[in-house]
């Protein structure tokens, strides 16, 4: 008996073929990057949006309401009072109820993780007006008690990753290559979580925080109504008081996020 070999011919790919494959595969992924840059521009505008509907927002319940939200001293007359929260407070329990701020002017920060405080009840005030939309409990997180959770105690961003803070902020006594030598009394900012109501982790890259910065105020990190926080990583200020300090533009990193002050 004899053993029989059998070849199996092999079809292999032409220069040609090669050629249109490798031209589809940079098709698609030029597509898929193109599709991403695009997704992160709406987001970016969405981001400018978001800050001109709040700030619009905070003015809007000052003309109504002769108070900063989060600071009113009578917001329980109107929405009533959280039994959990400030049941000593005057007006009837309601669901969800709310708390008064002390009148100050000043947004002050809960003193545990877990407790009503005006940075949080700020955004509650906003939404029981009917001025911004969503659901908001007014008090910190569980970790601390500057805790901001998206969409539960401050609202989410359209920018991948980010939320929107809302607080005081005396700088007369700057945090080292963290922000500027400015009083930006009250404020809001955005960037992640992070463990504080100022929910200032680093969320732009500085050409994007620079686009946003020239879109609402004058493009430089530390004049104006909207500044650069994370300054160190996100500007070339040499320290908090080089308030002439311009964006890192060529660096790719998310480095930066930024405080935009609100009408006081």
């Amino acid at each position: 008996m004899h053993n029989m070999y059998h070849k199996k011919s092999v079809a292999a790919f032409s220069l040609v073929e090669l050629s249109i494959v490798l031209v589809i595969l940079g098709l698609l992924t030029g597509g898929i990057l193109g599709g991403q840059s695009l997704i992160r521009a709406a987001e970016l505008r969405s981001l400018t949006t978001e800050s001109q509907r709040f700030t619009t927002a905070v003015r809007t319940f000052q003309d109504k309401y002769f108070a900063m939200p989060g600071d009113m001293t009578n917001a329980t007359a109107f929405w009533g009072k959280s039994a959990a929260d400030c049941n000593a407070q005057t007006g009837a329990a309601a669901t969800p109820g709310t708390c008064n701020g002390n009148g100050d002017g000043v947004i002050t920060y809960p003193v545990a993780a877990g407790g009503t405080g005006e940075a949080f009840r700020g955004w509650q005030h906003l939404a029981l007006a009917g001025l911004i939309e969503g659901t908001y409990t007014g008090n910190a997180g569980s970790i601390s008690a500057s805790d901001p959770d998206a969409g539960i105690n401050v609202p989410a961003s359209r920018l991948k990753s980010g939320v929107w803070g809302y607080g005081y902020f005396d700088n007369t006594a700057p945090v080292t290559n963290y922000a500027f030598n400015y009083n930006m009394s009250n404020w809001m900012s955005v960037g992640t979580e992070g463990d504080n109501a100022y929910a200032d982790g680093p969320l732009l890259r500085p050409e994007e925080a620079w686009n946003v910065d020239t879109k609402l105020d004058d493009g430089r990190p530390g004049t104006g109504r909207v500044l650069a926080t994370n300054a160190a990583a996100c500007t070339n200020a040499a320290g908090a008081t080089s308030r002439n300090a311009d964006y890192r533009l060529a660096e790719s990193g998310l480095l930066c996020s930024l405080a935009m002050q609100t009408m006081n």
